[in-house]
């Protein structure tokens, strides 16, 4: 991969991020989930919600992004009632928990895990805004193409495995190798018991509802475009296989419906994720 790519955010994170500030600026309240600093980091220029993958054709993926985040984030509220104190963000990305939920972040230890290039931008973008990283919040980079471990960098960051922890993975899975997301999944099954991950994963395409075929046939090719092709695709039964094999005590299989269930009910603007496209693990050591 080009090196000056590096430097700047995925154009998926990118993506993510301005999804989620159209959901604030375009749908019906009450919003699922609000982030608007997000598109403070970006800074696009000229008119981007005309952008082709703000149109209303891409409508229901913005669902399905604001519908995990908020997903994510009860999670880790819930998680810290209970006493668990570290949260770690695997691709970070754009995310901005820790500079909209100051009230629950400060309660946390928090650990973004990014390629380096990405995140410098972001640690820059950061103090442009005078928003700087708060004490509680650890920017962890590891360099995957000269052959870091994520883990290795979250231990020298200050992250103790002998601790419960929340494991957030999303949008991540499809771009990775099943081997991969394997050795991911034992990695975290090893965490204190009590630790949770949620990871996200896509479907196989056939499986995906004929309506919304169309845009997820579109995000592959636009991501084999980008040089990032989507490599691995699960049926929940593999997913759940596959952390169980781990060595997770507990697996949960949260669904696109389920979540639309929870979070868009009542709505009468249609806004909702699409079902059967992407999906999310719950496990638990």
């Amino acid at each position: 991969m080009d090196d000056k790519l590096l430097t700047v955010p995925d154009n998926t994170a990118v993506r993510v991020a301005l999804w989620r500030a159209l959901h604030v600026e375009v749908d019906s309240p009450p919003h699922v989930f609000e982030d608007e600093v997000g598109l403070k980091l970006v800074a696009p220029v000229g008119e981007w919600r005309s952008r082709p993958d703000m149109s209303p054709f891409t409508r229901p993926f913005r669902a399905s992004i604001v519908a995990r985040a908020r997903f994510i984030e009860d999670l880790v509220a819930e998680q810290a009632a209970r006493g668990v104190g570290q949260y770690v963000i695997l691709g970070a990305g754009l995310d901005t928990f820790a500079q909209r939920r100051p009230e629950l972040a400060n309660r946390l230890h928090v650990f973004e895990i990014d390629r380096p290039g990405p995140q410098a931008w972001k640690r820059q973008r950061l103090d442009d805004l005078g928003l700087g990283i708060p004490s509680f919040l650890q920017l962890v980079p590891v360099d995957f193409e000269a052959g870091d471990t994520w883990w290795e960098q979250l231990a020298a960051s200050g992250f103790d495995s002998g601790q419960r922890a929340v494991v957030a993975s999303t949008g991540v899975s499809m771009y990775l190798t099943k081997d991969a997301i394997t050795a991911t999944l034992r990695q975290v099954a090893s965490l204190a018991p009590g630790s949770t991950l949620a990871m996200s994963f896509m479907l196989p395409i056939e499986l995906a509802d004929p309506e919304v075929r169309p845009g997820v046939e579109r995000a592959i090719a636009g991501a084999r475009a980008n040089g990032t092709p989507f490599v691995s695709f699960f049926t929940p039964m593999e997913m759940l296989t596959l952390a169980r094999d781990a060595g997770f005590r507990e697996v949960q299989h949260v669904s696109a419906a389920s979540l639309a269930e929870r979070y868009f009910a009542g709505r009468t603007d249609g806004l909702r994720p699409p079902n059967n496209s992407e999906e999310l693990l719950v496990a638990t050591t």
